[in-house]
């Protein structure tokens, strides 16, 4: 498969990526984003909440907390070149995917008319035999998913979002899950690590180590490639492709 064009579009594609927190792009799929971005392609971020709890200082205000998270997020998106950032002001923490919560990411969907979408994937309850999923992950992906379709498509969903906000039915044509534990796609994005390394320092209120041992921890990630025997770095998928 060609490196350069691995995923197999004609064309340049517009990408909505909708997660909980700021901060999980770049951690989930930064390297990706990275990518997507450097190849024309056009993407935006939609976030669930401003990361308003991910402190461990009790006397952090979540407002301020929110605020600081808001602007690293920015920094990061322009480092990759992302070209929006929006915000569905949900509680960090307080994610559950409810009909409400599948509204307003119809009605994201609908607004941006994406042919990629990027989630988390609902199913990553246990990453490993040492971590538990962030249960906003796990919401988020799975309101998103059902937002996806068939809601995001079929008129008879939300009908008051064409009636009142003039967004007519958007149908995407793949769904790529990050943060999965189930990948069907696995992508050497070696090139693109120091830009998402270079993205998560963005977001410093997240970084409770030491700058260098953070980054030696990342580097750990890096296995060696079966075919040429070098270290390479890879981010996994589970992409679903509609249509």
């Amino acid at each position: 498969m060609d490196a350069e064009n691995l995923e197999n579009w004609s064309e340049k594609q517009k990408i909505l990526v909708i997660l909980a927190h700021p901060d999980d792009p770049e951690f989930f799929c930064g390297a990706m984003i990275a990518r997507w971005c450097e190849l024309g392609h056009e993407v935006h971020y939609c976030l669930l909440t401003q990361g308003q709890k991910g402190t461990q200082d009790p006397e952090m205000k979540p407002e301020a907390l929110a605020a600081i998270r808001r602007a690293e997020q920015q920094n990061a998106a322009d480092l990759l070149g992302v070209k929006s950032v929006e915000y569905l002001n949900y509680v960090d923490g307080e994610v559950f995917p409810d009909n409400e919560m599948r509204l307003e990411i119809v009605r994201s969907i609908r607004k941006w008319r994406p042919s990629i979408l990027v989630a988390s994937d609902p199913r990553n309850l246990f990453p490993t035999d040492r971590r538990i999923n962030h249960p906003d992950h796990r919401a988020a992906g799975e309101a998103v998913v059902d937002a996806a379709f068939p809601a995001a498509g079929n008129p008879s969903f939300f009908p008051q979002l064409i009636s009142n906000d003039h967004l007519a039915p958007h149908t995407v044509k793949e769904i790529w899950l990050s943060a999965t534990s189930q990948p069907n796609l696995i992508v050497d994005v070696t090139a693109h690590f120091e830009k998402k390394l270079q993205a998560i320092h963005c977001h410093k209120s997240q970084i409770n180590e030491d700058a260098d041992f953070f980054d030696s921890r990342m580097r750990e990630r890096f296995v060696k490639d079966e075919v040429t025997g070098k270290l390479a770095y890879y981010e996994q998928f589970f992409r679903i492709i509609l249509g």
